[in-house]
């Protein structure tokens, strides 16, 4: 989670774009576009989604392991697990 005021803007600004392009993309299916369109789209969105996640996972690993004098073991599994389940 972001915890600057600009941070969390910046989140919630791309999850706005990402909410629009879903839209479109849905309306696109709804209208019966033909697939290389839809499948554009959808790759757009998927590219806004890792875009996002990438950034939040930054965030987190560099508040996370930045702690003084070293993160907890704990810390280090979380993040782990958490990159396990970005690369998937």
């Amino acid at each position: 989670m972001p915890h600057s005021a600009e941070d969390k803007q910046r989140a919630i600004t791309r999850l706005r774009r990402i909410r629009g392009q879903a839209e479109a993309l849905e309306r696109a299916v709804e209208a019966g576009s033909d697939c290389a369109p839809l499948l554009q789209q959808l790759a757009a969105l998927r590219g806004a989604v890792h875009g996002l996640m990438a950034d939040l996972l930054d965030s987190h690993i560099r508040e996370t392991l930045a702690q003084q004098p070293a993160p907890s073991p704990q810390a280090v599994d979380e993040t782990l697990s958490l990159l396990r389940s970005y690369l998937k």
